[in-house]
């Protein structure tokens, strides 16, 4: 008989929400956020109710601002921009020092709101927080060396960022990008992650750094956020389809761009035995539900090894653990290690469950199929936001399951007899940030890898965007603009000697 859980006093989201108010009430103000522009919390914009994906509780919605308001907003920071890029080097470092000291101070808090707003296990909460600071130390340690001869950029840098990292990738990146000597603007996800930005930003303004963090949609504050004259460059994380429309709208202005995009993150198995090896990666893959933009959830597997390959793949997969993230048996149970909880909200994971369904209509076989029962939930609590594992074997091609990346927790497999079809199935998207090959011959790594369309590519092990030094970017339709990561980071946002060209994925015609 399962246990009886309950929800671990101290967490819920009245408890993360009055320590909010507690901590910043320039920035929370009764049942809502507030918007930030002109170095000013404002009452702005009209607020949507939103839930959380844990288990449907009524949690703070985006303030959403109109287009005439962002556009007040992105010239209010260039106002700051033109102040702050005179700011010596070693006094935005003492600034970008000081907010980093506050973040870890209420690291605990803003990791719960990140289980709150965007169903993120404690642990990988935690680990999203503390990714953030760690990295902008280091940049905060290694910064001379990364500018000298270099000057922030003329204008703001925008930042447009999906919602499954609000703090390693976004809040990391607004503070190298300030510590770099511009203002940062930054718009909040729509689907989540508001309340924690909020905090980090205001945290941030405390110690003088300028931030400008708004709320909308896409389609009314684009033309100020993206096209505006004002803007320096633009800095963008999330699908395709908006990423070309940015991408259009940058290049035919000569406006400097980061776009990181998603691509199908494959993993191909290719004259390979070490499959304890394997066994052991597999439920690591499930972090966050494959919510991640260096996700695998498509393997590319040699026909002649298959059944290896289950013997492997389906025992490993039976382990992977989700539920209700702050689900515990007694009141004084550390939170449970999982790995995964909700999907963003109970939408995607019908949607992700429909195409699952129409995939196996017509012609994919379900190898796997997890279930809720085995999750740990509250009793009679909404689970319309999880999904179980799901495992297809041979997707068909009129399937977005086929060629997209699903984020959520669906793998699908694919069989190849030769080394063309296996490079061919690994490249189907069109390039990707990361890709893996599990092969026991050296030299067939060293020659099929340069092959595979992706920015790094490991040999039996999963590759991540990094942090510090390591470099980050992608081919082809996953990325565009100028590369990220260690001091391209810092490149990418500031000029460098008349001419530079910038490390990255640009058009042939892009000067």
């Amino acid at each position: 008989m399962a246990p009886t859980l309950t929800l671990k006093p101290g967490t819920a989201w009245a408890d993360a929400w009055q320590r909010c108010r507690a901590i910043a009430p320039e920035a929370f103000r009764d049942d809502r956020v507030l918007n930030l522009w002109a170095a000013q919390w404002r009452p702005d914009g009209r607020a949507l109710p939103a839930t959380s994906p844990v288990d449907g509780t009524p949690i703070a919605g985006p303030p959403r601002l109109d287009a005439p308001t962002a556009q007040q907003a992105v010239r209010a920071s260039l106002d700051q921009h033109r102040a702050w890029r005179h700011t010596p080097l070693a006094e935005r470092g003492a600034r970008v020092g000081a907010t980093l000291d506050a973040l870890t101070e209420h690291r605990e808090l803003l990791a719960l709101l990140l289980v709150w707003e965007i169903g993120k296990p404690w642990r990988l909460a935690q680990a999203d927080v503390d990714r953030a600071i760690d990295g902008v130390r280091w940049y905060v340690e290694n910064i001379d060396a990364m500018v000298d001869g270099r000057t922030p950029l003329a204008g703001p840098v925008s930042n447009i960022a999906s919602w499954n990292y609000p703090m390693s990738v976004l809040v990391h990146a607004m503070l190298v990008q300030a510590l770099a000597g511009n203002a940062v603007i930054a718009k909040t996800p729509t689907d989540g992650g508001v309340a924690c930005l909020t905090l980090a930003s205001a945290l941030a303004v405390r110690e003088g750094i300028p931030v400008t963090l708004v709320s909308g949609s896409g389609g009314e504050l684009s033309e100020a956020l993206v096209r505006s004259p004002e803007i320096g460059c633009v800095s963008f994380v999330g699908g395709r389809d908006t990423g070309a429309r940015i991408a259009t709208a940058v290049t035919d202005i000569g406006k400097r761009h980061i776009l990181e995009q998603e691509g199908l993150n494959t993993w191909g198995i290719w004259n390979y035995s070490d499959w304890d090896a394997l066994s052991t990666v597999i439920p690591k893959l499930y972090d966050y539900g494959k919510q991640r933009c260096t996700a695998y959830p498509r393997f590319v597997v040699q026909r002649a090894l298959f059944d290896q390959f289950l013997a492997a793949y389906l025992p490993a997969v039976r382990k992977v653990r989700t539920g209700h993230p702050l689900a515990v048996e007694h009141p004084e149970d550390a939170l449970p290690e999982l790995d995964f909880g909700p999907l963003i909200n109970a939408a995607k994971a019908k949607e992700l469950g429909d195409q699952v369904t129409e995939a196996i209509d017509r012609g994919a076989v379900p190898l796997h199929r997890g279930s809720l029962a085995d999750g740990r939930f509250l009793a009679g609590q909404d689970t319309g936001a999880y999904l179980p594992p799901v495992t297809l074997l041979n997707p068909p091609p009129s399937s977005p399951l086929f060629h997209a990346e699903p984020f959520g927790p669906v793998d699908t497999i694919v069989l190849v007899d030769t080394e063309a079809e296996l490079l061919a199935a690994m490249n189907a998207s069109n390039g990707a940030l990361v890709a893996s090959l599990s092969t026991d011959d050296p030299e067939t790594y060293a020659r099929l890898a340069p092959q595979i369309r992706a920015f790094k590519v490991g040999r039996g092990k999963a590759r991540s965007r990094g942090d510090r030094e390591e470099l980050f970017g992608g081919f082809g339709a996953s990325w565009r603009g100028a590369f990220v990561g260690g001091e391209l980071l810092v490149r990418a946002v500031t000029e460098g000697p008349a001419g530079e060209r910038l490390p990255g994925n640009f058009p042939q015609s892009y000067a």
